[in-house]
């Protein structure tokens, strides 16, 4: 085993350790509510704190596999669909987010907003989502880094998975939102150094570009479906993204979080539009890309030890970076909020162990090195089902009949285009179910029309005696 490379790798997560149990000795006597502390680390993140913790809590290694592979085989169409899709969510969040933190100042979730608005059925739902695909992001990111791990040194793949894993939930659980707002800001710096000096470095190991070399590209129509698809998707999901919403009410203020979302937003796109631009240089290059395609990793393949490591180091840090954030947002859902609801919840203590419980299946999961994207498909069209019906709560005429029955539609509506389609319920429900892991605009377009058709007319056929919002 390459000593120096795993010393490299246990210094990195040991630096970011200690940086989350920094951030709870320093704050942690300084909260009122320790619990309330722990979740929301509340009115006092500024703007620039959070957006870079945004870029680092949105950042995870999906960006050296996904943004090149669409850049290099569906070309700059699609890749400007994902890097919007990639900052809508942040878009939201400083539109909403502000109007949402003065309608329940004392919140922590937008299951909590549900809740208040909708009910608490409504606020199960909305949690189960949300727990559902955080836990496929964290699988996702663990087998990643396994993956890359095997692809760019001799390390045993499972030392970084459960490195990764164990480290971040040490920070996570001991220090709460706290600790993960504070290791967002050395990663977010981290990750932009590294990915430029990775990339400017792979980049320059590439041949000339040949004479006539042309963008890859499909056919127009075929790009925009595929934009369209990633612009749902990833917006949707992100939305039900817990660790986002607690940054909510971490930001100082409306204003803070405004800034520092739309901030985050744009560093966002900066960086998927530069790491998917290298795969489309790559192709254009005709360097090989692999088997499976991964067209960022191509740069790498062949290169001296020490850009390795480089690139490596910048896959932990990117992994580390949103573990650390699904980690502490599945803890703080776990926490029930008795000034919204009257309930008591799990407590700190079940909610620590808790996350460290849902972490295990996590791990062996990941160590399976097993494809998580149908799985992670099927959570995004849930989150698209049911992302208008909720925002909408904003509306004082939405009622919770008018939202629970958006949220059926949209289910329906992700099913009926191949339902019409190929003439059968089961053929409907196998197209919504992503067969192959390959995402389809048809699913998520029904959903999401549905959805906000059948919201927006029952809602505007009856008066509403909810208060106004915002």
């Amino acid at each position: 085993m390459p000593y120096l490379t795993f010393a490299a790798l246990v210094a990195a997560l040991l630096l970011f350790t200690w940086l989350g149990l920094r951030a709870r000795r320093t704050h942690g006597a300084l909260a009122g509510d320790v619990v309330d502390d722990y979740v929301t680390a509340r009115n006092s993140q500024t703007a620039s704190t959070l957006g870079l913790s945004f870029l680092a809590s949105g950042m995870g290694a999906w960006i050296l596999f996904a943004p090149p592979e669409v850049g290099a085989f569906v070309g700059p169409i699609a890749l400007a669909g994902y890097a919007i899709g990639a900052a809508l969510p942040f878009v939201v969040l400083a539109a909403c987010g502000p109007a949402i933190r003065r309608y329940l100042p004392e919140g922590r979730s937008i299951g909590e907003f549900a809740e208040r608005r909708y009910g608490a059925g409504v606020r199960r739902y909305v949690s189960l989502i949300s727990v559902l695909y955080m836990a496929c992001f964290l699988a996702a990111e663990l087998t990643a880094i396994g993956g890359i791990t095997a692809l760019l040194s001799d390390v045993p793949p499972a030392l970084v998975v459960i490195g990764v894993a164990v480290s971040t939930l040490l920070y996570t659980a001991l220090g709460g939102l706290r600790a993960s707002l504070a290791t967002d800001r050395w990663q977010a710096l981290l990750l932009i150094a590294l990915l430029l000096i990775v990339g400017g470095l792979g980049l320059s190991r590439l041949p000339d570009l040949p004479e006539g070399a042309a963008l890859p590209s499909i056919p127009t129509g075929s790009a925009l479906s595929v934009a369209l698809t990633l612009v749902i998707a990833v917006t949707a999901a992100n939305l039900f993204h817990q660790g986002y919403w607690q940054r909510v009410w971490a930001a100082k203020s409306g204003q803070a979080l405004g800034r520092g979302a739309l901030f985050g937003g744009l560093i966002t796109v900066a960086v998927v539009a530069v790491v998917g631009g290298l795969g489309i240089l790559a192709a254009m290059s005709g360097v090989a890309l692999g088997e499976p395609p991964m067209p960022f990793f191509a740069l790498l393949i062949d290169a001296p030890a020490g850009l390795k490591l480089l690139g490596l180091v910048l896959a932990v840090t990117l992994v580390a970076s949103s573990v650390d954030t699904l980690q502490n947002g599945i803890a703080s859902l776990s926490v029930g909020d008795g000034r919204v609801s009257g309930r008591t919840g799990l407590g700190l203590p079940m909610a620590r162990w808790l996350t460290v419980a849902l972490m295990v299946p996590v791990v062996v999961l990941a160590l399976q090195n097993l494809s998580v994207l149908r799985l992670f498909l099927i959570a995004d069209l849930l989150c698209a089902s049911a992302m208008v019906p909720v925002l909408l709560g904003l509306w004082s005429r939405m009622t919770t009949t008018a939202a629970v029955a958006g949220g059926l539609a949209g289910l329906l509506g992700a099913v009926m285009p191949g339902w019409v389609a190929q003439g059968s319920v089961m053929s409907g429900l196998m197209a919504a179910s992503f067969p192959g892991g390959v995402p389809t605009l048809a699913p998520f377009l029904g959903a999401l029309i549905a959805s906000t058709v059948l919201s927006v007319v029952i809602a505007s056929l009856r008066p509403s005696f909810a208060p106004r919002i915002g």
